[in-house]
């Protein structure tokens, strides 16, 4: 018998080797077709039940998986990850045969040593790419080179003194180096798949965010497709683009399909192992003590307070983060393309958050999971409409005093 708990439980190692391949797929922004087609396509196609389909955009706005096409008279809940991933690009190349470049949402000083794949476009077939792996993001050359403001710490590392190391010696550098082909634009990615941590049911690598988001939509297809569909609720599985440049794909993909609810998964951040920030009193997440919920914004609390439900009659750990005036994630697509959607944001803590070496909790990530699956599980046996959450407002007004 399967442990009715499975976010207790080591991730199996199928399920972990599905999950590192996620999130080693080239998919950086506006070219995510890599993890998108390449990876989670084939997944739902080995899996997906006759009745359902894949829906494709023009504009690269991402794929979604439906259970129920064309049936608009159910409840249609819609669960989010993005694809894209944040890229280095190529800038300019000098004399001297260095590739300077722009450094996108990276801080710069945590790139530094570290070995990238280059994706460059064949200037003599555009549209076709080729790889170059083993360079490295470089800024200083030698410590013996760096001012002594930035050898004492005092200051850090610029963004615009990032440059790759292709290790070009000899004349015409700069002629050796665009003869490859390389040109400003070309896309790169750091170069390290997710591995096992030292410590039990953890995990690090490159690309979590939101690769992790990515991997549980898809797995929660499966999950679905294991108990043979649902009656009562048509459920749309995204993978989007462009979330890091406004969340652009998913605005496509809310506007099109309307959904009632919209669940975007995505990273979150393990606020109390981060250094520095004790007095800024954050939210205190942490990794492996389970889901994240995200509460403000613009997030739905009758679908808050749904999900919190579920968590507890499971027994599913459940931490609460604390929103501003933007949820950070793809939950704002709704507002944003006027959809009418009650909304929320389920995640889970990361640590070293856009650097190479992410880190998280596989207890976590499952928990994320299994809590998703358990609401659909609620919304199907109690065959919630989407007037529920039309009606169901709390009201402030009708709170009870809390005597002490």
């Amino acid at each position: 018998m399967s442990d009715p708990k499975p976010w207790t439980q080591p991730m199996p190692e199928e399920q972990f080797e599905f999950m590192r391949e996620v999130l080693a797929a080239p998919s950086p922004v506006g070219l995510e077709a890599g993890m998108t087609w390449g990876v989670i396509r084939p997944r739902w196609e080995s899996f997906m039940l006759p009745t359902w389909k894949i829906h494709a955009f023009r504009a690269n706005a991402g794929l979604v998986l439906d259970t129920a096409p064309g049936r608009d008279d159910l409840l249609t809940v819609m669960f989010m990850g993005h694809a894209d991933k944040i890229r280095l690009q190529v800038r300019t190349i000098s004399e001297d045969g260095k590739v300077w470049l722009s450094s996108d949402s990276f801080l710069p000083c945590t790139l530094l040593g570290h070995k990238v794949v280059i994706f460059s476009e064949d200037p003599k077939n555009p549209g076709s790419y080729r790889t170059l792996r083993g360079p490295t993001v470089e800024a200083l050359g030698a410590i013996h080179f760096a001012s002594p403001d930035v050898r004492s710490g005092a200051k850090g590392i610029k963004a615009e003194q990032l440059y790759l190391e292709l290790l070009v010696h000899g004349s015409d550098k700069k002629k050796q180096v665009e003869a490859l082909g390389l040109r400003p634009g070309d896309t790169i990615l750091l170069d390290r798949p997710i591995e096992r941590g030292f410590m039990p049911d953890t995990f690090l690598g490159a690309y979590l965010d939101d690769g992790l988001g990515c991997f549980v939509v898809a797995e929660l297809a499966r999950l679905v497709a294991e108990r043979g569909g649902l009656s009562n609720v048509r459920v749309l599985f995204a993978v989007t683009t462009h979330e890091e440049v406004d969340r652009l794909g998913a605005r496509v993909v809310a506007r099109t399909f309307q959904p009632d609810v919209l669940v975007a998964v995505d990273v979150d951040h393990d606020y109390v192992a981060a250094p520095g920030v004790k007095d800024r009193n954050f939210p205190p997440l942490e990794m492996g003590k389970g889901f994240t919920l995200g509460v403000g914004s613009v997030v739905s609390e009758t679908l808050n307070s749904l999900v919190q439900k579920v968590a507890l009659n499971a027994e599913i750990p459940c931490q609460r983060d604390v929103l501003g005036r933007d949820t950070g994630t793809d939950t704002m697509s709704a507002p944003m393309t006027g959809t009418d959607a009650a909304a929320t944001t389920i995640g889970f803590p990361v640590r070293n958050m856009h650097t190479i070496s992410e880190s998280a909790h596989t207890g976590d990530v499952l928990a994320a999971l299994h809590v998703m699956d358990r609401l659909l599980d609620r919304m199907e046996e109690t065959g919630i409409t989407a007037e529920y959450f039309r009606a169901g407002h709390p009201r402030l007004d009708r709170a009870e005093k809390l005597e002490r």
